[in-house]
């Protein structure tokens, strides 16, 4: 079969020399018109040699030039055209938006400016010049900018949604979301402003009602790629892990490429234990955005879990680097930092200032400390108790023998509930508060506006910077009194938050300047509430052994390089000893693997080490039970492991070093009275771990108990801290007088 060739038609061959210019005009035109550039833009210079002073072929040249990205010519060619006609208004516009798409924002800004002094009714400037003011993060001036776009066009569909963008950044949600009902009123099926509608309802702690909204866009788009990663976000705040992990998974079935997804499969498979898989989704997600600041956060969280504190810390300051007030970037490097062989009192303190520095005092400018609270010293004082974790965690141990133990004649207890999760533990804390406020999907303003309410005298804080936090509600000081207590014994770095309950141990007398909480003693750092007895053995495992077994029952982020060395040491001292190890992230293979192989590199040999994976909580109880002597880790030591060890009556060798958390285990013991088993150096430390018999073993073990309840009984210890309480509000209704 015969085939008919067809002419190609060079760019410029449907223009002839006999062409006026109008006829050129036209052409170029249409050509344009149908997105035929090259075709246009030859037609508008033959237009320019015919008559250099073509207002409009230069104007038209610009815009055509700037659409095929070429904004050197687009900006030569507008302002040619504007010395022909100085007040012609779309050009201007143009012009504005040539500079603006090139970066150039200060001048983009003046050519807007420019022209809405010419022409104050050009709606597109007014939404241009606030999309350059988004752009640059300066807020404010943007929503004015949108607000002005929508007086002269209150249905600017863009205008609406930007302004939504931006009061989002501000964590304006509600008129955010005020924003895209005005959009979803016109155009109930609007799917980005459904979206959008949701993100704002999910930030603001409103993950159910983002949920709906979630579904709602994808019931109307199924590939809204934005729509799936805010719902797996959404998901996960509610610990539906599973949901969000297929979330995210078909997020990047529908674009591979898409960072966020990648971040969000990362998080879960790390809250899960699955670090190596983590690392490598976090890997994908940086090579698709090299320079994502959150993709870099979540590498140092992963490598923190991994106990690689000092890639970690290479990676946080590389997202913070990028990106200064990245919030989680900011608490991820506080969390991480406690692991540092070198870090010190005022190199931890200065990394909790920065925090204040870059989120809290940006939060606290905004509101003034206004309480209504009434200052009789004598009278039942209103306490309020703020935390994610009254469930099964090792934290609520801390704390639940207190909020048990509070004499309720003297003290009110409310408990501020943000668990994601509510369990047996969940109910436990439910039954011994006189009010329960469930505040997991509470805006900041909602939970302050309700502390208020409450009239609460002494807010305590008991996550610090941990996952789940609301110091950014502390940061609005909605209480007279505020202290910061046993979930995060370290100390917050906030100025608004009044207390740190500690003891001379942990935080010494010469290092509590650094603080900008004011430290108040306690019998101890931390309590825990007593393991059941049966769970203990009465005699320690050496007598049926034949030898000693050590106990390292923390987590593996713990075990720093110089742990694992001195421990080996103990273990080449002792030929015949064994160390048991037991922790979740054992079950991840790569990091058992791992594992094994730094105490390969010391003379260690896989069979002298016991490693445990998880477990229930009654069967990581009885592994002490395999254990005469605890070996506590360093830099950072162990809080509820530690008390769990005592309980169990396993004494723990410990170690003082330059920071609360590796000094706390020291602390715990040195306030039962087992001060010769704390340590000041690795020669010590090694000393006593070595010199302790079979029989003194079995002797401590059975006098632990005792020492225990005679200290720091959960009663005694409750009664302290009324008294600490009282001491607090005593001097707060004092100052009123002075």
């Amino acid at each position: 079969m015969n085939s008919v060739a067809q002419k190609v038609v060079s760019p410029g061959q449907i223009y002839r020399k006999s062409d006026d210019v109008a006829t050129l005009f036209a052409r170029a035109r249409t050509c344009h018109q149908s997105g035929q550039f090259a075709e246009a833009e030859i037609g508008y210079r033959k237009i320019l040699k015919k008559r250099p002073h073509h207002f409009e072929a230069w104007h038209a040249l610009g815009v055509c030039a700037h659409q095929m990205g070429d904004s050197l010519t687009a900006e030569r060619s507008l302002k040619r055209a504007l010395l022909l006609d100085p007040q012609a208004a779309f050009t201007h516009y143009a012009l504005g938006v040539v500079l603006a798409v090139a970066q150039r924002k200060d001048e983009a800004l003046a050519c807007f400016d420019k022209l809405i002094a010419m022409k104050a009714d050009f709606v597109e400037a007014h939404f241009q010049r606030g999309n350059v003011l988004l752009e640059l993060g300066r807020f404010p001036e943007a929503i004015a900018g949108f607000d002005n776009a929508i007086v002269l066009d209150p249905h600017h569909v863009n205008a609406l949604t930007y302004k939504g963008h931006a009061l989002h950044h501000l964590g304006r949600f509600a008129e955010a979301i005020t924003c895209y009902d005005r959009i979803l009123a016109a155009n109930p099926a609007h799917v980005s402003s459904l979206t959008n509608r949701g993100a704002a309802f999910k930030d603001s702690r409103q993950v159910e009602k983002a949920i709906v909204e979630f579904d709602r866009a994808l019931a109307i788009d199924p590939d809204d790629t934005a729509a799936w990663v805010n719902r797996g976000e959404a998901l996960l705040v509610l610990n539906r892990r599973d949901q969000a992990l297929a979330s995210f998974d078909k997020a990047i079935s529908i674009n591979p490429k898409l960072a966020l997804a990648w971040l969000g499969r990362a998080n879960i498979l790390m809250l899960t234990g699955e670090v190596t898989e983590s690392l490598a989704a976090c890997h994908r997600a940086l090579a698709i955005e090299p320079n994502s600041a959150k993709a870099l956060t979540q590498l140092g969280l992963g490598h923190a879990l991994q106990g690689d504190t000092k890639t970690a810390l290479a990676f946080f300051d590389q997202a913070l680097t990028i990106q200064p007030d990245l919030e989680y970037a900011l608490s991820g490097r506080i969390f991480v930092e406690d692991f540092k062989d070198d870090g010190d009192f005022a190199l931890l303190q200065a990394s909790r200032s920065e925090w204040w520095r870059q989120i809290g005092s940006k939060i606290s400018k905004n509101y003034a400390a206004r309480h209504e609270n009434d200052r009789d010293p004598a009278r039942r004082i209103v306490l309020g108790y703020v935390s994610a974790e009254f469930r099964h965690r090792s934290a609520a141990l801390c704390y639940r023998p207190v909020l048990v133990n509070h004499d309720k004649t003297r003290f009110e207890v409310i408990c501020y509930c943000g668990s994601p999760v509510e369990d047996d533990v969940t109910n436990s804390f439910r039954q011994v508060a006189d009010r329960w406020r469930s505040v997991l999907q509470w805006s900041d303003d909602q939970l302050v506006d309700c502390i208020r309410a409450d009239k609460v005298d002494i807010l305590i804080d008991l996550s610090g910077h941990a996952e789940g936090n609301r110091l950014r509600i502390f940061a609005q000081k909605p209480a007279p009194i505020q202290v910061s207590a046993w979930g995060y014994a370290n100390g917050t770095g906030l100025p608004t938050i009044d207390y740190l309950f500690s003891d001379p141990v942990m935080i010494p007398a010469e290092v509590r300047h650094l603080f900008a909480e004011q430290i108040h003693d306690l019998p101890c750092a931390i309590t825990m509430e007593p393991t059941r007895t049966e769970l203990r053995s009465s005699q320690p495992p050496v007598l049926s052994n034949g030898y000693v077994t050590y106990g390292v029952l923390n987590r593996i982020s713990k075990i720093s390089a110089a742990a694992i060395s001195l421990w080996a040491r103990i273990l080449r001292s002792n030929s015949t000893s064994r160390l048991l190890i037991k922790d979740y992230h054992i079950d991840d293979a790569a990091i058992r693997s791992r594992l094994v192989e730094k105490f390969a590199s010391h003379g260690i040999t896989p069979d002298r080490l016991c490693l445990m994976g998880s477990t229930s909580r009654e069967e990581h109880l009885a592994a002490y039970r395999q254990v005469d002597i605890c070996l506590d880790p360093f830099p950072h030591g162990g809080g509820i492991s530690t008390w769990e060890s005592l309980h169990m009556g396993v004494p723990v060798v410990a170690k003082l070093g330059n920071g609360p958390t590796s000094r706390l285990a020291g602390a715990i013991s040195s306030a039962i009275g087992m001060t010769d088993w704390v340590a000041v150096d690795d020669d010590q430390y090694l000393e006593i771990a070595l010199r302790s018999t079979p029989e003194q073993l079995s002797k401590i073990r059975h006098e632990l108990p005792d020492l225990i309840a005679s200290r720091c009984s959960p009663v005694a210890y409750t009664r302290a801290v009324e008294e600490a309480y009282r001491t607090m509000w005593q001097k707060h209704c004092g100052e009123l007088e002075v």
